[in-house]
């Protein structure tokens, strides 16, 4: 009998990372969700099965949490088949107004953390033949104002992603990233004005925001065994937002 594969999803309490989760659950995958933020994590687990998903409430930017939550994936669920780094900080300012303190706020989860959590994951993965798919951002591919800290945690992950892909290939772990566009999440909405909107809209080649579910779909992709001849690679699931940067709005209208 075929053992059920697990799935371990950081960031996973709303967003992209929760509709990864329900999407893996649908498809017969365990899934441990974590996040530092308990009330949402708890709120989300409570409209899950019991029995196939399991909260971890761990900060990622703590050293001490990732061989904790995944030794507590394994300790319930028997295996780690994938793990999802989603978990971000996205903060937006200037660079004359980044301080230290702010830059290092980003870089503790989004890069730190994507890191801890692969390396504590790393010997069950071995054991697994498993994947890592790590969140990056189209701010990590291509630049943007206010982004100094976001754009350039992110363009780091690609890097860290294509350092995973070389080493723990050795070992049968596949590493990829995937770069999420502009994509309609509750936040994005609320703080997105009208003309930011339709600027997107405009600049992207779908003329749409993404869905969660859509950047949901190619991570369970990624993890599955129909990508197992898939490492080392940036995808960048954003409408064509990143090829627009090849040519001017105007010729394009």
């Amino acid at each position: 009998m075929t053992q059920t594969r697990t799935a371990l999803i950081t960031g996973a309490a709303r967003g992209i990372g929760l509709a990864t989760a329900k999407l893996m659950l649908d498809r017969g995958w365990h899934v441990a969700l974590l996040d530092r933020d308990v009330e949402a994590l708890d709120a989300a687990c409570a409209a899950l099965p019991e029995t196939h998903a399991l909260p971890l409430r761990f900060d990622i930017s703590d050293p001490q949490s990732a061989p904790l939550a995944c030794r507590a994936c394994v300790e319930r669920f028997g295996s780690l088949d994938a793990l999802v780094n989603n978990a971000g900080v996205a903060d937006f300012g200037p660079i004359a107004e980044t301080d230290f303190d702010r830059w290092r706020r980003v870089m503790a989860t989004n890069l730190d953390g994507t890191f801890l959590m692969s390396q504590a994951a790393t010997p069950y993965l071995a054991e697994a033949k498993g994947a890592i798919v790590n969140i990056a951002s189209i701010s990590g591919l291509r630049a943007s104002t206010l982004r100094v800290a976001y754009g350039t945690s992110k363009a780091a992950v690609i890097a860290l992603t294509q350092q995973q892909a070389v080493e723990l290939g050795e070992l049968g772990i596949r590493a990829n990233a995937v770069c999420p566009g502009p994509v309609r999440t509750k936040l994005a909405m609320a703080v997105h004005t009208p003309d930011i909107i339709a600027a997107y809209h405009d600049a992207i080649p779908l003329n749409r925001y993404g869905s969660e579910d859509e950047i949901a779909a190619l991570i369970a992709f990624l993890c599955s065994e129909d990508a197992s001849y898939v490492t080392g690679q940036c995808i960048a699931a954003d409408g064509g937002f990143e090829a627009t940067g090849i040519g001017l709005p105007a010729l394009r209208s």
